[in-house]
């Protein structure tokens, strides 16, 4: 019976370790993980939305993201464990990414706002 409770009470403070996931070797930077999630997401949404376009181009998702940060597959999905192991260190990295596409966005709706009323006088835009 004592064996079991210290079975239990161990795994119970091996649970409850800041990060029980081992620091990757190759450990990339958080700003370059929100950089790959944010390339991911928007291969996914070009992916769902116009799938022919990555065809078209011969875009493979998971080879052009490990081309352009020169990671291999074992690096990322280290990576990626590592960073969501830590509930609050992933929560800011998905922060981050969300703030650059709401950046991206607010940027082009004000680049079509001023295509549009190019030409136009001003009187007619108020």
């Amino acid at each position: 019976m004592k064996q079991i409770l210290f079975l239990l009470l161990g795994l119970l403070l091996f649970s409850c370790s800041k990060n029980p996931v081992p620091k990757p070797d190759n450990l990339l930077d958080e700003e370059v993980m929100v950089d790959i999630i944010y390339d991911i997401s928007i291969l996914q949404a070009t992916d769902g939305s116009m799938p022919y376009k990555l065809t078209d181009h011969n875009i493979k998702m998971d080879q052009y993201i490990f081309e352009k940060y020169k990671i291999d597959s074992i690096t990322y999905r280290e990576n990626q464990r590592y960073y969501a192991a830590d509930a609050r260190k992933y929560k800011k990295i998905y922060k981050k990414v969300i703030e650059r596409f709401e950046k991206e966005n607010t940027a082009s709706t004000q680049g079509i706002n001023n295509e549009t009323s190019v030409g136009v006088p001003s009187s007619a835009v108020e």
